[in-house]
């Protein structure tokens, strides 16, 4: 059996120098997550979020990205979900994308707050019927008997709702505001690069972090 502690790998496939970087860092992700969607990587879309709770414990949980421009970073859940549910309570998050074949990390922190309702309802529109329906059929994050339970849902929301079922009031999007970015580029000797982007009096201030 291989040991963990004997497991080595060397990030030789990149580098990023600040003469690379661009002055803003969404233009800097907006290039990166091109070059993924390029590379055709298994799900460059997928992202880890952070939350924490009122008890002040951290989780997080892999969601997809659906969208992104000036006004942030989109994605979208159940409004009563653990997530939903912690961030109400403190609308701020942290999020990260490991492009591991790239060698490549971003992570992005900020506020958060609910997308305007009729955003929501277009992306919801857009999804598959199957996906629909189970936005209603799954209470998210609750203990449930079994499978069989979702399968009920299911079936029951498609004889409710038929082929047009309208968006559920507790499922939509949330927008997170980055007031701090990072990427990450691994490099031989573990010395990667680091480039960080942080708000300062309306400006970003791009800085290198130590390894």
């Amino acid at each position: 059996m291989t040991s963990l502690s004997q497991l080595r790998k060397s990030y030789e496939s990149g580098e990023l120098d600040e003469s690379m970087a661009t002055d803003e860092p969404l233009r800097q992700f907006d290039l990166w997550m091109q070059e993924a969607l390029k590379a055709q990587l298994p799900e460059p879309n997928a992202m880890t979020l952070a939350t924490v709770g009122p008890d002040g414990r951290p989780s997080t949980r892999v969601v997809l990205i659906k969208g992104y421009d000036a006004r942030g970073i989109v994605w979208y859940t159940n409004y009563h979900s653990r997530k939903g549910r912690e961030l109400a309570e403190r609308p701020f998050a942290a999020l990260q994308f490991h492009w591991v074949e790239l060698e490549r990390v971003v992570r992005i922190e900020g506020a958060v707050t609910r997308c305007d309702p009729a955003e929501s309802d277009a992306y919801y529109a857009s999804r598959p019927l199957d996906s629909r329906l189970g936005a209603w059929a799954s209470p998210q994050s609750e203990v449930i008997a079994s499978r069989a339970v979702l399968v009920a849902n299911v079936a029951r929301m498609a004889a409710e709702h038929g082929l047009h079922p309208p968006r559920p009031p507790h499922w939509g999007g949330f927008r997170l505001e980055p007031d701090r970015w990072e990427f990450w580029q691994g490099r031989k000797s573990r010395l990667h690069d680091r480039l960080s982007y942080r708000r300062v009096d309306g400006q970003w201030l791009r800085e290198r972090l130590a390894p």
